[in-house]
């Protein structure tokens, strides 16, 4: 995983931050010996405090894998919260509502194998909190499907937003400040394009959380 912050830096935010149980141990083990990319805990510990900043209730996340950012915003669920999971790959589903049982949040899970994009189509809002981490190309359709369903006050965050191993950063800073970078890959294009969008988005309010892979968080605010 290409963080942004040097290793001690990034480690510093981790120890700082709310402190992870022995399932998260786990998935950070599982994340490292099969170098699965996730949020990682500073990330992870920052989707647990946007949850209880926004008063979540219910959250929707567009690509889910094994579970690892949907056990972090659970911590931060009421009892009669919902959290719904969406992956295309069964087994990684499968992984995740064994992680979110083992730490007693399955009664808040909703599992959905499939499309993400689909899925949230069959939903009603409202979303207190969403977390877009999808394919990256489909970062901005992931938005605007949801984007009804977010209330004031809500959060929309998105993953990858400064890299990621298919993203060209300084392609993607180009694009970001309105210059011509050339060709440009579809990861990298995808990301600029939903920063474009959420950003000039008069009902929403964007800043950058350079954790991890780089975090966009956008408040909700009319």
């Amino acid at each position: 995983m290409a963080d942004i912050l040097p290793d001690a830096t990034a480690a510093f935010a981790r120890e700082i931050g709310p402190e992870p149980d022995g399932v998260i141990e786990e998935m950070d083990a599982q994340a490292e010996s099969e170098g699965f990319p996730t949020v990682g805990p500073e990330v992870g510990g920052w989707l647990q405090l946007l949850a209880r900043v926004v008063d979540a209730r219910r959250v929707f996340e567009f690509g889910s894998g094994f579970g690892y950012s949907a056990y972090w915003f659970a911590r931060a669920l009421p009892d009669d919260g919902e959290i719904v999971l969406t992956e295309i790959d069964a087994d990684e589903l499968d992984q995740a509502r064994e992680y979110m049982r083992r730490g007693g949040f399955d009664d808040l899970a909703s599992y959905e194998l499939g499309d993400a994009i689909e899925t949230v189509d069959v939903y009603d809002g409202p979303f207190d909190a969403v977390l877009i981490d999808n394919e990256k190309h489909r970062y901005r359709e992931a938005f605007e499907a949801v984007r009804p369903k977010v209330p004031e006050g809500g959060v929309v965050i998105a993953d990858n937003a400064v890299t990621a191993s298919p993203i060209d950063f300084e392609a993607l800073s180009a694009l970001v400040r309105g210059d011509d970078p050339g060709e440009v890959d579809e990861h990298t294009a995808g990301v600029a394009d939903y920063l474009g969008a959420v950003g000039d988005d008069p009902a929403f309010e964007t800043a950058l959380i350079p954790l991890g892979e780089g975090i966009a968080v956008s408040l909700r605010v009319d």
